[in-house]
């Protein structure tokens, strides 16, 4: 059975606790898209860590971790991370990586730095992981594959072939130093050798894993607002963070994904550029962040501090529909226990008119929230272990959005480490 854990919004929803809950029942866990341009922060026993290649699966020794061909996938940053995370005692974790995931080279994360440079103040508020310009590669059909590096002669010829087109752009449009063909070919000699345990053919294996009965969850990194198609574009990602990209970045049947989590803040959160309806700032945003998360909403990649604002009915519903949500998963909504009050935003008011569907940016630009008041509970609720237990005003805030969203929350997460979490039984899946 293959399930998969999504983000309904701008990312930062939690996915890295709830894949990392999930995974004590799963066999495989699979990374599917994006690359280590956004973490998963995982708090167990081992400590407190955050993930950006590495999938949220290599805390357990019975899980299988792949990185699958849709990921970008940066060699050295995966490397380094995994050594990381077993210089602190956490055992060597079962890892494959696709032989056709595609590699992020280091002129990638050149040309996104140079980029964001001759933007300017138009920029996309890109982390500079080098993303943008991977997947431009990959769908240029100038990218190279895992698989590559093991075709000496191949490789010669296509880093030659391809240096020559990189050096006019990094001549004319960037005035930057050229590449050398024979120092990348050393760095990918490099790559190769640091990659070479982890290969294989995954979606054969996944194959005989399905017909075995194993139980295979895809991770996925950001959440649908950030999809370059049914996001907030221009200021997208630039790999699909819908469940249903779960099947070709994995390389499995679309029809075997019988399970969608997609994960939802008790309150917004974003980092980097573009709309964000129900966004509230000064010291309002400043006490939320503080308090938002484990040890504050800053982004586990960029440390940058994150934009805060409160629940979005209208985004959530429709990040939801979108991921072809079976639950969903309310995270960090023992944060919001300082608060007298609430707000809530059911709406957007687009030149005097309220609506309830997510709109294109063009219109999202111009949209303002509609908010509705609810009451506080005024308590702490971690530890709580059963829904009836939660403050009468808190499951009135749960059922409320509920409501509004129209999918079942069966998992509320009200602390940070993996046993935090509360099953509810709800009415929508009745």
């Amino acid at each position: 059975m293959v399930k998969a854990v999504v983000g309904a919004n701008w990312g930062d929803e939690g996915k890295g606790k709830i894949t990392d809950m999930m995974a004590e029942k799963a066999d495989i866990v699979i990374r599917f898209q994006g690359g280590a341009n956004a973490g998963h922060t995982i708090v167990n026993h081992y400590g407190k860590f955050a993930l950006h290649t590495l999938p949220s699966g290599v805390f357990y020794d019975h899980v299988t971790n792949i990185i699958g061909n849709g990921v970008a996938l940066n060699i050295p940053i995966f490397i380094q991370e995994l050594k990381s995370i077993m210089d602190r005692n956490v055992p060597a974790p079962k890892i494959m990586v696709s032989d056709r995931t595609q590699i992020v080279m280091p002129y990638h994360i050149l040309f996104d730095q140079y980029e964001e440079e001759r933007l300017a103040g138009r920029s996309f508020g890109s982390t500079k992981s080098g993303i943008a310009p991977f997947y431009s590669d990959k769908y240029a059909k100038i990218g190279f594959q895992v698989n590559e590096l093991f075709e000496e002669e191949l490789l010669a010829d296509k880093v030659a072939r391809v240096c020559e087109t990189k050096n006019v752009t990094l001549k004319y449009l960037y005035h930057k130093p050229e590449i050398d063909p024979k120092e990348l070919l050393e760095t990918l000699h490099g790559y190769r050798d640091m990659i070479a345990p982890f290969v294989g053919d995954v979606s054969a294996f996944l194959d005989e894993a399905l017909k075995a009965g194993k139980t295979i969850l895809l991770e996925g990194q950001l959440g649908t607002l950030k999809d370059p198609d049914h996001g907030i574009y221009p200021m997208v990602t630039s790999s699909h963070t819908l469940a249903a990209f779960g099947a070709i970045g994995a390389g499995l049947p679309p029809y075997e994904i019988k399970e969608i989590v997609t994960v939802c803040k008790a309150y917004s959160s974003a980092v980097g550029a573009g709309a964000f309806v129900s966004e509230i700032f000064g010291e309002e945003a400043d006490e939320l962040r503080r308090r938002g998360g484990d040890g504050g909403e800053y982004g586990a990649t960029t440390g940058r501090p994150r934009r805060m604002g409160w629940f979005d009915c209208v985004a959530s519903k429709y990040g939801c529909r979108l991921q072809g949500t079976t639950d969903v998963a309310f995270t960090v909504l023992d944060v919001l226990g300082y608060l007298d009050e609430i707000p809530v935003c059911v709406g957007y008011d687009i030149d005097g008119e309220v609506t309830t569907q997510f709109p294109v940016t063009a219109k999202l630009e111009k949209a303002k929230p509609v908010l509705k008041v609810l009451p506080g509970w005024k308590t702490e609720i971690r530890g709580i272990k059963n829904y009836e237990e939660l403050p009468e005003n808190c499951r009135n805030y749960i059922e409320f959005i509920e409501g509004q969203i129209g999918y079942p929350i069966t998992m509320i997460s009200n602390g940070p480490s993996r046993d935090d979490i509360i099953y509810r039984k709800s009415p929508l899946k009745e």
